[in-house]
């Protein structure tokens, strides 16, 4: 069993600093194999919010996967958004734009779908799914598959599609032929944990989709601050859900189950 602590949207420049602590000391008890942050490390895509990001980031246990998300691009500095749109977040947390993590129960791969172009949608194009199946399709059938990205490939009930990840369709397509299991997101500030059948009729296949709220941002939008550890085997993935109440800190508020059955992960009634 490989354990992931999945944390998304720091926004530092905007966090509760009551929070960083006690989030902190609870992942170093949980003693997860890898940490995994998808995206809005910031606020502003300031320096001085990236140099928080990064120290923070460096009192987490390693291994980390860490993508960028949309807030990590500058939005008032039009000529650095537009020409060097990541060149804190590569100075500042890391230059890899596709980190992984592989071992011989799991691999982590993170793409890029945070762009210039647009203010707040994400994007992933056939070069970055290429290489994503290409790394995937050398590995055994007994490895878990995990893609983690800022932007998400499904949606919590009553959310807006224009907050799924332009291009998705023809990045599923490509997930299913290379046995894709999990996909691990954030952006809406929303948990949820759901598998792919509603949205992608893939003959034979359904991703579970893992959404991690804010866990650390004053930007709660009606949610508490939480995160995810997510309890990964071949055949059955737990996800929890730990969220935060004044006086008493992060707490395991919810406990989802999903097995696979063929290419097809199913909820656990």
């Amino acid at each position: 069993m490989r354990t992931l602590v999945h944390i998304s949207d720091l926004h530092f420049g905007r966090v509760d600093n009551a929070l960083l602590a006690p989030l902190r000391e609870l992942i170093g008890d949980l003693r997860p194999d890898v940490v995994v942050a998808s995206g809005d490390l910031t606020q502003r895509a300031r320096s001085a919010q990236f140099r928080q990001a990064r120290h923070y980031l460096d009192t987490l246990p390693k291994p980390q996967i860490v993508v960028p998300g949309n807030h990590d691009i500058p939005l008032y500095n039009v000529a650095a958004r537009f020409f060097q749109p990541l060149v804190k977040y590569r100075r500042y947390i890391t230059r890899d734009l596709a980190p992984e993590f592989v071992d011989d129960e799991i691999a982590v791969l993170g793409l890029n779908t945070a762009r210039s172009l647009t203010f707040k949608d994400g994007r992933v194009n056939r070069r970055q799914v290429e290489y994503l199946r290409q790394r995937f399709s050398r590995l055994p059938r007994s490895v878990t598959r995990v893609v983690v990205t800022h932007h998400p490939f499904d949606l919590p009930p009553h959310k807006d599609n224009d907050d799924i990840v332009d291009r998705a369709p023809m990045a599923m397509e490509a997930f299913a032929r290379c046995g894709v299991d999990l996909l691990l997101a954030g952006h809406l500030h929303t948990s949820h944990s759901h598998n792919t059948s509603d949205r992608y009729e893939i003959d034979g296949y359904a991703a579970l989709v893992v959404q991690a709220g804010t866990a650390t941002s004053t930007r709660s939008r009606g949610e508490t601050n939480s995160f995810n550890v997510l309890r990964v085997t071949h055949d059955e993935i737990q996800v929890e859900r730990y969220g935060w109440i004044e006086g008493t800190g992060f707490t395991l508020a919810a406990t989802d189950i999903f097995r696979r059955q063929g290419d097809i992960w199913h909820p656990v009634s």
